[in-house]
């Protein structure tokens, strides 16, 4: 069952992006085809947002006479305990939608609400990894290219993306649900003043205690500082931060340098002054009115914003 909003609602409520079309009405998915894995201790229990229990990709299209056949899952942050889904998400969407990409918002379950811990931390990379794939196995249904599949993630969301850039898989061949057999490795990574270490002085600590706890497990601390993850088959980086952000640009300019002698290529653009949580958003700042100018000449550069059949 998928569920369409309202293209004006949320139009309404964005800072409207240069060249914004709205394509279409934007179609809520289920992530899960029935109960999400985990969620059912909780599914009965009220819960002031359902995307707790139910997480689900909002699917964004671009004009068909402008669609390349590049999609991008976009994961909001909110330290692993909210989600900024309208600048770090549907505006996003509808940007990417201007240059011809699909945009696919993700709610993801996050562990901790209001100082419970509903979940473990495998529940946020669990739901990218199937969103990505759902989208992977829908790709000739929807026009789009299975190998120019990307993930875009904001703060803790940036982290989730590069999780899964880290730590994918090629599918499992046997399983008996098809979308489970798809690879879910990102052809791209797009990571958004991000956070990428559990283990240095300079990580996130909220984001930290809320995906692993006060006290994380070393091994867990480990597998999620994601600058010591990389490999040869991590996908190519864009990376974004400013120097006065609460969320340390160390973690951009390391996994920067991680991906550069894993031989992975990678793009990365610190400014000085811009502070956190700015997504689409033009505070005045430098960084506001740059970024998306950088990103889009990066997916140039890449292939990515080239319409089908050019």
């Amino acid at each position: 069952m998928r569920k369409s909003l309202g293209c004006g609602l949320l139009l309404a409520a964005a800072v409207a992006a240069p060249n914004a079309v709205c394509a279409g009405t934007p179609e809520e998915l289920p992530v899960w085809p029935g109960t999400a894995p985990g969620a059912e201790p909780w599914l009965a229990t009220p819960m002031p947002d359902s995307t707790l229990v139910r997480p689900t990709l909002t699917a964004h299209w671009p004009p068909k006479d402008q669609a390349n056949g590049t999609a991008v899952l976009i994961c909001p942050g909110g330290g692993y305990s909210g989600l900024a889904v309208q600048h770090e998400g549907y505006d996003i969407a509808r940007w990417l939608n201007a240059r011809g990409a699909a945009g696919f918002v993700l709610q993801y379950r996050r562990p901790v609400l209001r100082d419970q811990r509903l979940y473990d931390h495998t529940i946020p990379s669990l739901d990218a990894r199937r969103a990505l794939r759902l989208i992977r196995a829908r790709a000739a249904e929807w026009g789009l290219k299975p190998d120019r599949i990307g993930i875009m993630g904001f703060s803790a969301g940036g982290h989730l993306a590069a999780t899964v850039g880290v730590h994918h898989d090629a599918g499992q061949p046997e399983a008996a649900d098809p979308v489970e057999r798809v690879s879910c490795r990102p052809d791209f990574m797009i990571l958004i003043y991000p956070v990428i270490s559990m283990t240095e002085a300079w990580t996130h600590v909220g984001s930290r205690n809320n995906l692993l706890g006060a006290k994380p497990d070393p091994h867990w601390a480990d597998y999620y500082s994601c600058e010591r993850q990389v490999t040869g088959r991590t996908p190519p980086a864009f990376l974004l931060s400013t120097s006065d952000d609460g969320v340390k640009p160390d973690n951009s300019v390391r996994m920067y340098q991680a991906l550069g002698q894993a031989g992975v290529k990678a793009e990365l653009h610190v400014f000085e002054q811009g502070g956190h949580g700015y997504g689409m958003r033009n505070t005045g700042r430098p960084v506001t009115t740059h970024w998306p100018a950088l990103l889009e000449s990066w997916l140039q550069t890449r292939g990515l914003l080239k319409q089908l059949g050019r």
